[in-house]
């Protein structure tokens, strides 16, 4: 016989999973908006319509926008303090106006340049936020929780990419699409529902975000996270351009025609959205195994294979199309598998009550250096060309892997995935 509690658990499941789900559609409408000016990076690039410069600045405008947002919304507990609902629908809001007002100027303008910023400052109300209003549902199954977050995260950051190949690589359609599914997913978090484990309002304390500091196993979560974040977002940012260049150097050795090596094109875009989206497999696959394994066993595993990505996907620069594509998927998947451990790491081990201001403070590091490797991609190119550009990203996954075995070897671990690790 079911005891009340049980029961209770039984009655709440459909619910916990309906409202999962749908928060996982909001993250996925509203996120389009991150890489909406970066998905037509090649199609420009191709067209000379811009410089290599502002190109690299519709990305990198969005995480120094980012880490600026975060670091007000940590500093001042706003996802901690207020409703998180609240926070983040006005980001998405906002962050769906300032990309559709894109559509009215210059690309090459400076006024583009700031409403990236503004678009990346409103994503700082939605992904940690998000993060923290997953958790509230969190039964033992955090991982899970967490990654089916980040793959949201995932497939939005990948779908500008479709939008662009099914839009006929033309750039209005894609920045418009992207905005009107933001505004969608704003509009649709007054549905959601708080969880059951939803932690009380917090007081306002200056200094919380130092915790991030002050706790160990938060300390070594972190440092884990921030070698992830080395090679995550150059990867992302640069990989259509990769594929691009790639494609396009196969089609000329194997002797193709010029309009016959154009289509290769848009292969390109959709082994981009491929590789990207192949993420979301890999952020919900890598939470299962994550609760059952242990946190620190799935992240030091990713970052292996990721890592060696980063250095075969050079190697095999130039090579057939699906022979790169497949080792873009596998990239694909590993690169991004580790990613919502962290902040399950973050989510376990912080003090429950600050756990909103935890996770923003982690991903305001991560996205700060994230903007280190978005510029210095195209330096790479330019000194070792692709055969070797991706390697130096390996430093990363390196570094992060000595973190979490840390991590994994101390008392703190038991704390993790119901004391896996």
């Amino acid at each position: 016989m079911l005891t009340r509690d049980q029961n209770a658990d039984s009655a709440t499941r459909p619910a916990r999973w309906l409202q999962l789900g749908l928060l996982a559609i909001i993250q996925v409408l509203v996120l389009t908006l991150w890489f909406s000016a970066t998905a037509i990076a090649p199609q420009l690039a191709a067209d000379d319509t811009i410089s290599t410069l502002v190109l690299s600045l519709f990305t990198s405008a969005v995480q120094i926008g980012f880490v600026a947002g975060t670091l007000c919304s940590a500093i001042l507990g706003l996802s901690d303090r207020f409703d998180p609902r609240l926070v983040f629908g006005l980001s998405a809001l906002l962050g769906a106006a300032a990309n559709a007002l894109i559509l009215l100027l210059p690309l090459d303008s400076g006024a583009v340049i700031l409403l990236r910023f503004i678009t990346g400052a409103a994503m700082a109300g939605v992904y940690p936020v998000g993060m923290k209003l997953a958790a509230g549902w969190a039964r033992g199954d955090m991982g899970l929780v967490v990654g089916l977050l980040v793959g949201a995260l995932t497939v939005g950051s990948a779908t500008p990419h479709l939008f662009n190949v099914l839009g006929g690589i033309d750039w209005h359609i894609t920045i418009a699409c992207a905005s009107v599914s933001a505004l969608l997913g704003g509009l649709l978090i007054v549905f959601f529902q708080l969880g059951p484990l939803h932690a009380p309002a917090a007081r306002f304390k200056p200094d919380a975000m130092l915790d991030i500091w002050r706790n160990r196993g938060v300390r070594l979560a972190t440092a884990g996270y921030l070698g992830h974040m080395w090679e995550l977002y150059a990867m992302w940012a640069w990989i259509g351009v990769f594929l691009s260049a790639s494609f396009g150097t196969w089609a000329a050795q194997a002797g193709s025609p010029a309009a016959t090596a154009g289509h290769y094109a848009v292969w390109a875009g959709l082994a981009t959205f491929a590789t990207i989206a192949s993420g979301g497999l890999g952020s919900i696959g890598g939470g299962l195994i994550a609760d059952r394994l242990g946190r620190t066993t799935l992240t030091i595993g990713a970052m292996a294979i990721s890592g060696l990505c980063c250095v075969l996907a050079g190697w095999l620069f130039g090579a057939h199309p699906i022979l790169i594509t497949i080792l873009c998927l596998i990239w694909g998947i590993t690169v991004v598998a580790d990613s919502a451990q962290f902040s399950a790491c973050v989510a376990e081990l912080a003090d429950p009550a600050r756990v909103g201001t935890m996770l923003t403070a982690q991903t305001c590091l991560g996205f700060t250096l994230t903007l280190i490797t978005l510029h210095l991609m195209p330096l790479f190119v330019d000194w070792f060309g692709w055969h070797w550009a991706f390697a130096p990203l390996a430093l990363g996954p390196a570094l992060g892997c000595l973190a979490m075995w840390r991590l994994r070897h101390s008392s703190l671990a038991r704390q993790l995935a119901g004391g896996r690790g």
